[in-house]
């Protein structure tokens, strides 16, 4: 039996059983996307282990429903590393979304620029990522499955697929490396500099924890960066908390039509 017995009985009691095709995670500033669910919303509070509200701009609810006809489970809020020193702060909530019978997680950010062509409100799809961190989610866990292949961490029909949605909708989908930074002071002009002869596009402080655990669970994944800044050193932008969630409907609005074409595509 799942040690998540308990938590899938609340949750199947109060949204049915049905599973879920797709689990998705929304980044800051982008929780609206969980209002156009037709379904059930579920208070973290209510489901232990789910994480608190530790970040302004984050809706820490699970909603269940349809959304462009196909049935998601949505995670409103996701905790992050830099909240209590924790890489694995998401594994209650993905190991939920596995055991419900997603097929997948989509997972969105914020994230800053790299390239001077992806300015702010542009949409970047994730091609790979780096652990700049040097975290990981499954330090600790005792079996074998730790050792999880990443050569298609994010699954290439997942990626297509999303690059169809967006073409669809005349949505200019750039696409690159994202770098997972712990947080939660952004990073220096050096340490930028660094990253971008890594070969990162993008910087956020979230999403690669929650793709190893993915696929650690059995799920395929992909996900997409909102750019809120340009990163440290590359414009006179004020970087802070505030100015991303100020930024992060300029390309919300367009992620949400693309995650909603992606969907309609999958019950056509």
């Amino acid at each position: 039996m799942s040690r998540n017995a308990e938590l899938l009985a609340t949750i199947r009691d109060r949204a049915g059983a049905k599973a879920p095709r797709y689990g998705l995670i929304l980044g800051s500033g982008l929780g609206h996307l969980a209002d156009k669910v037709e379904g059930v919303a579920i208070d973290y509070a209510d489901l232990p282990g789910f994480p608190g509200a530790g970040v302004s701009g984050h809706n820490p609810k699970l909603v269940i429903g349809q959304l462009g006809g196909t049935r998601v489970a949505i995670l409103g809020g996701r905790a992050h590393y830099y909240e209590h020193g924790r890489a694995d702060a998401m594994r209650v909530p993905l190991e939920v979304l596995a055991d419900l019978g997603a097929e997948a997680i989509l997972a969105t950010n914020a994230a800053g620029s790299l390239r001077p062509d992806m300015p702010t409100g542009s949409l970047m799809l994730l091609s790979d990522h780096i652990n700049f961190s040097g975290l990981n989610p499954l330090i600790g866990e005792p079996t074998d499955a730790r050792f999880v292949p990443m050569g298609d961490a994010h699954d290439p029909d997942l990626r297509a697929a999303l690059r169809e949605a967006a073409a669809a909708e005349d949505i200019d989908l750039q696409e690159g490396v994202y770098a997972w930074y712990s947080g939660p002071s952004f990073e220096t002009p050096a340490e930028i500099r660094a990253l971008r002869i890594l070969g990162a596009d993008a910087v956020g402080m979230s999403t690669v924890p929650e793709i190893i655990l993915a696929r650690f669970l059995g799920m395929k994944a992909a996900a997409i960066s909102t750019i809120t800044n340009m990163a440290a050193g590359l414009s006179d932008e004020a970087i802070s908390h505030e100015h991303t969630k100020a930024m992060a409907p300029l390309g919300a609005a367009k992620l949400e039509r693309v995650l909603t074409r992606f969907l309609r595509s999958e019950t056509a």
